[in-house]
This record gives structure tokens, C-alpha cells and sequence, in this order.
């Protein structure tokens, strides 16, 4: 690597400050000669016109800036759950993690995610407590709070120096530069958190432990390489204080990420495949030679068409040669490699491993593909995003929206791996699937405002899905001999429930020619398009094995559509012989609400067929955690602003599909029915 390089990513809930923070960082970096503003829509980090117009991230997004000879590579997330997409492709691109915290309103649900995510990650993390300068902060019951979720890991560095409109700075409590200047009667306080964390640092290494127990003191070049390897090691979490918006504390958090967090050399070896072998193998960026590398996001730019922006794991890639996409099999000839800076493309002639990357106008090149050379082929593992939960239909208004609307959505799926859009087999409605109704509701704004295509939005449509709970079997005839040429096939088949999650399989189980193996491809095609159909309400069928194990064919009639539709009228009749039952998503709901409203907020999601899973004390909060089907949760957020008066909040996210009840199955029937009547009408 030619530069020590630092990757860390931005985490938190939602409007806790973590834009204004990468702002402050990148200022302090030297980056930008002053910091943009949230508020006034000037940050480098929030470009695109609909985050300036609801002054929260949707996007992830790149910046960069050298500091003491050491490039930091950081990544601003979304707070807001149904962008959660931008935040697990962007952690697979860093070595460390900075979760900002809200002075005020301490740990929120996004808070406890993000946690959670550094934890499944093993993700080295430092924790900034923002807006000190905020009227009633309480950075000590923040503190508090994090050490009864985290324990004694969690380690102050850093002591604000006031609090509130009183807020003027921070003492450190590592180099001890201005702890004189805290306060006479917090000063008592700030000095036993700074022996603290001296016995913190000590008790990760036997050798240091012992010197500090026989001399009650540490010296600091003794504290720097144990503090270094305990982060790493995550046996401590640094926090620390300030206000990104005033600039204070923050120029302390890019020492700590400089000097603390680690390099992609510190981290452990990344695993992959090897393709041609499907052997396991380790990628260390000290050992591998070769080129490797994973696209994280892709942003679909105006002006200059796709960009695919990448982590280089191991080797070097240099502007205007080629690269391999093990993903797609296909070799990708590339231009000018760039740095990015929010929206702006810094061009530079190549990059190393650690380092991050953009390329334009990769034709074969999506997120989530391994990137090598053809020599050294290596394949990663692949991005583990959650399921769209909220549907809504989509219809283009004019004949020249329709004509447009095609390529302005493939953009935008190929920007965001969470939306998806599907054709409904029964309707022909378009149908736009993401993580919420903010989330939808952007992309439809998106398509507006970015590609001038107008759409007609219908109701949300929860995503049901069909499955079999026993064995079933049938037997169909199709026979056409009236007008033109015949039509003849005749199939024997059975179906089994497979585990949930399975998906489809197909058997065939056909002895003697009693049909062709030509036509037996017929009767697969036949059955996934009835899969598709579903037999109890039109939702696709999911977690059955269809076997074909017997049939009869005519000489001359005998034809591929013929045993496609033998095949799929087979199928449907042995689902409804298999009791079928309807499956519908349920979601893990964290409700973050005042301890007062705790009874009106648990009698409400009991009411919805929601089950209480637990609960968890939060800073002046509680935070129930409840799973309820999404067909319950549509209006609840109006419920939830009535019931507490605007100061509950809650967090959504896809957790399982799970039986519909009997006595809700029929009424979600006849609705769906009822909505194909409508649409056919």
C-alpha cells in the first residue's frame, strides 16, 4: 500500500448528526476549505436534491482527505431504516466503525442497531456524543446508558468541558491536554474517569497490569500500542464528546481515528472462493499480490452513466487497463479510476489495496460482484440484504412515460439493491417493493424529478406468498382437437412441502420415455409459471418439490405448450389437495415510546395479532420489541403519533414469513380477489 489508509463508516439513528459530523471531519481533514450546513443543504456528503429537500441521508456517501500522511476513507450512512441497504454494503468496506450518539436523546433505536451491526461485524468502533452544545444534553446519562448495554468496554476518552449553551470544548483524557480546564466541580469527576481509563488500558495487557498495580501510573508511550491492539481486539470502546455543528471534540475523534482505529493491514484476513476449485482461501492485503475487489454501491449518475464504486482487498489497479468480473464472467476494459468526494469524481491513475474506488460505465458490472483478475479468480461473499416488505403498484400516466419508464427503473434497482420491481403475472401491474413507505416514496420521486417519467401510485399490497403443509397428487389431461392443429398431454404428478426458505424444486422421476425428455423441460416450464400464479389466492408458491412421474404423449398433438399446460393445471391441483396455506411477512418492530405510554403501546401492537418479544431500557425511553405481520402495520404510524403525542418512534425491518390464521386466511382471499376483479375491470 503506498499510503496508510483508514476505511471507517458513519453509524447512528436517524438525525443524531452524522452528516454534519462527516462535514466537520473532512474540514478537519483539510478537504474543504469551510463546513457545509444540513440546514442549508451545503454539506458534501447529502448532494442529491431530495436529501437537501428533506434534510436527512438517503444515500451512502464517499469522501476522502489526507491527514498526517494517512488517507481516511469515510462513509456517511442513512439513520433511517429503510435505507438500511446503504449501510450493509458500505460496512463491508471498512475496517472500523464511528456510532454518533444524540446528547439529548441518547440511545435510540438506530443506535442499538448500529451497535449490533459493529458487534456481527467485528468492527473495531469508536462512539462520538454529539450535540453537547444542545440544551438539556446529558452526556453522563448517555454515558451511563452505553456502559449498562456495553459494560466495561465502553471507555470515556475525551470530557466535555460544559455542557449545553455553557459547551466550549473537551479535555482528553488520553493526553490529558486541558483536563485543567474543566470546571472546579466536574473536574473531581473528570480525573477519576481519566484513572479509568488508565485501568482499562491496563487490564487488556498481564504485563501492563502488573506495572500499574506495583506503580499506580502509566506512561503514555507504555498506553499507545495496549490501547491500539485492545480497540482492535475490541475489548475497548472509546466514547467520546462534542458538537459537529460548533466543531468541538471532533478534531480528538480524527486523532483517535488516526492513531486508534485500524488499517486494512491490522485486520484480519478476508475470506473468498476460489471459483475454479470452490476452494475456501484468505485474502490478506499483506500477502495477496493479485488485483481483488467487491463492489459496494453503484450511483447512477446523469452525466456520466453508471459508477461502480469498490474496495480493493488485495493488489493494485491502474487507469485505462481491464479487470475481470468473476460475478458475471466477463472482462470489463476501464477508463479513468477516480477518489470520490460526495458527488464529485476525483481522478487519480490507480489505487492499492485498502483503498476505495470509483469506475464509470462498467457494462457487465452490478453491487455486490467480485472483481479479480481472470489468472487469480476470486469470489466474496455476497451481500446479505433483507427482503422488500411494502409493495406498491405502479402505472405509467402517459404513452410517453411508459416508453421512458423501463430504462429510468433499472437504474434506480441497479442503485439500490432494495428496491425491487416486478410484473404482477395475474394484473400486469408494475410493482415497486422496498423496506418502507419513505423508502418507496423517494424512488417514485426519484423517477419524477431524474427521468421525467410520471407514474400512478396504487395501494401498498403486502407480499403473500402460497405454500403446501402435506403431501398432494394429480393427474391432468390436456386434449385440444377443435380448429388447427391438436394439442395432447397427459401428466402424473406429486408434490411435498420442502423447509421453509427452500424455495423450488424440481424431480423428475419419469422411467421408460412414458414422456420425452424434451417435453419433461416442457412440464418444469408449465410449473413455474403455476408457481407464479399461486392456486389458493394468485401469491407465488413457495418451499414445494414437484414430482413428474408419469404421463402419456400422442404421436402427432403432442407438443411443448401442450404439456406446459397439462403440467400447470397438475401442479395447481395437487397444491389444492397439499392444504395449502397462505404465508405472510412479519416484521421485527422496535418501538422506542416514554415509560408512561408503555400500556397503551403494548395493547395496541396485541391488537394488530403483534407478539411482545421483549423489552429494553433506554435513556428517559423504553424500547419495546414486538413482532407483528406487516398487513397490521400499514397505518400504525398515525396510531402511534396519536397515542403518545408525537414521542414515539419506531423502527421496522422484514424478520419471517409465517402462517396466515385461519380466521384472517379467507378475508386476505377474498381482497385479493377482489383486486384482480378491479384490475381486469
Amino acid at each position: 500500500m503506498s499510503i496508510p489508509i483508514r476505511n471507517t463508516i458513519l453509524l447512528g439513528h436517524s438525525h443524531s448528526g452524522k452528516t454534519q459530523l462527516s462535514e466537520a471531519l473532512i474540514f478537519a481533514g483539510g478537504a474543504i476549505p469551510k463546513p457545509g450546513k444540513v440546514d442549508e443543504g451545503t454539506t458534501v456528503s447529502d448532494y442529491n436534491e431530495d436529501e437537501k429537500e428533506r434534510k436527512i441521508s438517503i444515500n451512502s456517501s464517499i469522501l476522502h482527505f489526507t491527514k498526517d500522511n494517512i488517507k481516511v476513507n469515510l462513509i456517511d450512512t442513512p439513520g433511517y431504516s429503510d435505507f438500511i441497504g446503504e449501510v450493509l454494503g458500505g460496512i463491508r468496506a471498512v475496517e472500523s466503525a464511528v456510532i454518533v450518539v444524540d446528547a439529548v436523546r441518547g440511545i435510540e433505536i438506530g443506535t442499538d442497531k448500529a451497535l449490533k451491526l459493529v458487534e456481527e461485524n467485528n468492527l473495531p468502533a469508536v462512539i462520538f456524543i454529539n450535540r453537547i452544545d444542545k440544551e438539556n444534553a446529558d452526556f453522563t446519562k448517555c454515558v451511563d446508558a452505553l456502559k449498562s448495554k456495553l459494560g466495561k468496554k465502553c471507555v470515556v476518552f475525551s470530557y466535555p468541558i460544559g455542557e449545553g449553551p455553557s459547551f466550549k470544548d473537551v479535555a482528553n483524557l488520553v493526553t490529558k491536554e486541558k483536563l485543567d480546564k474543566v470546571p472546579g466541580d466536574e473536574k473531581p469527576k473528570a480525573e477519576k474517569l481519566r484513572e479509568s481509563f488508565v485501568e482499562s488500558v491496563a487490564e487488556t495487557d498481564d504485563t501492563l497490569l502488573e506495572k500499574y498495580l506495583d506503580k499506580g501510573q502509566l506512561e503514555q508511550e507504555e498506553i499507545k500500542p495496549a490501547l491500539k491492539r485492545a480497540i482492535l481486539e475490541n475489548k475497548i470502546i472509546p466514547v467520546m464528546a462534542g458538537s459537529a455543528v460548533l466543531n468541538i471534540g471532533v478534531k480528538e475523534l480524527l486523532e483517535c481515528i488516526i492513531e486508534n482505529m485500524p488499517s486494512p493491514s491490522d485486520a484480519q484476513p478476508l475470506e473468498a472462493t476460489n471459483p475454479k476449485t470452490n476452494e475456501k482461501m484468505e485474502i490478506n492485503p499483506k500477502e495477496s499480490s493479485f488485483f481483488s475487489a467487491q463492489v459496494f454501491k453503484t450511483i447512477s449518475d446523469p452525466y456520466i452513466g453508471q459508477i461502480s464504486i469498490f474496495r480493493i482487498f488485495s493488489g493494485s489497479l491502474s487507469s485505462n487497463t481491464s479487470l475481470y468480473n468473476v460475478s458475471k464472467k466477463a472482462t470489463e476494459k476501464i477508463g479513468q479510476l477516480f477518489a470520490m468526494e460526495g458527488k464529485r469524481e476525483i481522478q487519480i491513475s490507480s489505487a492499492s489495496a485498502g483503498d476505495i474506488a470509483g469506475l464509470a460505465k462498467l457494462k457487465h458490472t452490478s453491487t455486490g460482484d467480485s472483481l479479480s483478475t481472470e489468472k487469480n479468480q476470486v469470489i466474496f461473499r455476497g451481500f446479505q440484504f433483507p427482503e422488500p416488505a411494502i409493495s406498491f403498484s405502479i402505472k405509467p400516466k402517459t404513452r410517453s412515460d411508459e416508453d421512458k419508464i423501463s430504462n429510468a427503473l433499472h437504474k434506480l434497482t441497479a442503485e439500490d439493491m432494495m428496491f425491487k420491481i416486478t410484473r404482477d403475472q395475474q394484473t400486469k401491474e408494475l410493482i415497486a417493493s422496498g423496506m418502507g413507505d419513505l423508502h418507496v416514496n423517494v424512488m417514485i420521486k426519484r423517477l419524477r424529478k431524474r427521468f421525467g417519467v410520471q407514474v400512478d401510485v396504487g395501494t401498498p399490497k403486502v407480499a403473500y406468498k402460497e405454500t403446501i403443509t402435506a403431501k398432494g397428487d394429480s393427474h391432468y389431461k390436456h386434449k385440444k382437437q377443435s380448429g388447427g392443429a391438436g394439442q395432447f398431454a397427459e401428466v402424473w404428478m406429486r408434490i411435498e412441502p420442502l423447509a421453509r426458505g427452500t424455495g423450488f424444486e424440481f424431480v423428475d422421476e419419469i422411467v421408460g420415455g412414458a414422456i420425452p425428455a424434451s417435453f419433461v423441460v416442457s412440464c418444469e416450464k408449465g410449473i413455474k409459471a403455476a408457481i407464479q400464479e399461486g392456486a389458493l389466492a394468485g401469491f407465488p408458491t413457495v418451499d414445494v418439490k414437484a414430482i413428474v412421474y408419469d404421463g402419456k404423449t400422442h404421436p402427432v398433438d403432442s407438443k411443448d405448450i401442450a404439456f406446459q399446460i397439462a403440467a400447470r393445471h397438475a401442479f395447481k391441483e395437487a397444491v389444492l389437495r397439499a392444504k395449502p396455506v397462505l404465508l405472510e411477512p412479519i416484521m421485527d418492530v422496535d418501538v422506542s415510546v416514554p415509560d408512561e405510554y408503555m400500556g397503551d403501546i403494548t395493547g395496541s401492537l396485541n391488537s394488530r395479532r403483534g407478539r411482545i418479544m421483549g423489552m429494553e431500557p433506554g435513556v428517559g425511553m423504553q424500547v419495546i420489541k414486538a413482532k407483528v405481520p406487516l398487513e397490521e402495520m400499514y397505518k400504525w404510524a398515525n396510531e402511534l403519533k396519536s397515542l403518545t403525542g408525537g414521542r414515539g418512534n419506531y423502527a421496522m425491518r422484514f424478520s419471517h414469513y409465517e402462517v396466515v390464521p385461519s380466521n384472517v386466511i379467507q378475508m386476505v382471499i377474498e381482497k385479493a380477489k377482489k383486486a384482480k376483479e378491479e384490475a381486469k375491470a
